[in-house]
């Protein structure tokens, strides 16, 4: 597998001086894609040497991938070649759901837990059939690591650096950027994505799949589906540059 590396034209926002930021878009329990990015951000760190540099995930490290446990592995050991900050997307908040109440299950399902599941060594058809959801949510926390728990309870809600605020689906423009609620924060669409105003400083965010990067004035959108496509997307902000890392 390779990655291939893009630049951007736009340059409506500035990281902070002496700061590179890698973002990474929804991984979905790629853990493979994952190990390509991580290889590639390595490789551009020593080929273009900076003073500091953090990688900002926004979200939906689990679900429909094969490779969840494996994606939660490597996050909660920090096994990466920058200090990273993790964002919580709607698939770790469901996930969280059904932690703490079995009752949960169907909307974790509908949101493509299965795999997770099985990722764990939980196979779900088997556990409703001795004891529905609650037998379901007993043997996946017997499975469930406690440093993946910790890792997806300690997720942030947004991260801002410069010119650039990240969150995992998007922000309500009618709102202050540091008062947005969790809800928009990790859910929003309408009002949101057909929105060409300036929101105050460049949105990063995840959420919505799209067949390519949205890279645009006021947003950038690194959801590019990368469980169904195998294309997993990071952008790399330098000063005024931006360029785009994708698997392929």
């Amino acid at each position: 597998m390779t990655t291939r590396w893009f630049p951007s034209a736009l340059t409506t926002a500035e990281a902070p001086l002496g700061m590179r930021i890698y973002a990474i878009g929804d991984v979905h329990g790629r853990a493979d894609l994952l190990h390509v990015l991580a290889e590639a951000i390595a490789e551009d760190l020593a080929a273009r040497r900076c003073e500091q540099a953090v990688t900002v995930f926004v979200g939906d490290y689990v679900d429909h991938g094969l490779g969840s446990n494996g994606v939660l592995k490597r996050l909660s050991t920090g096994d990466f070649p920058t200090p990273v900050v993790t964002l919580r997307g709607n698939h770790e908040e469901t996930m969280l759901s059904f932690i703490n109440d079995a009752a949960a299950l169907d909307d974790w399902v509908s949101s493509g837990a299965l795999m997770t599941l099985h990722s764990y060594g939980v196979d779900a058809g088997e556990e409703v059939a001795k004891g529905g959801a609650s037998q379901v949510r007993v043997k996946f926390l017997a499975h469930f690591p406690d440093e993946h728990r910790r890792f997806i309870e300690e997720t942030r809600l947004w991260a801002e650096y410069g010119g650039y605020f990240f969150c995992h689906a998007g922000i309500r423009r009618s709102a202050p950027l540091h008062l947005q609620t969790p809800h928009d924060l990790m859910n929003i669409r309408e009002g949101f994505l057909d929105c060409g105003e300036s929101f105050g400083k460049v949105i990063v965010h995840g959420h919505t799949p799209h067949n390519n990067v949205e890279d645009l004035p006021n947003r950038i959108n690194l959801d590019t589906h990368a469980f169904k496509t195998g294309v997993l997307t990071a952008v790399a902000l330098d000063g005024a540059e931006r360029r785009f890392i994708q698997t392929a």
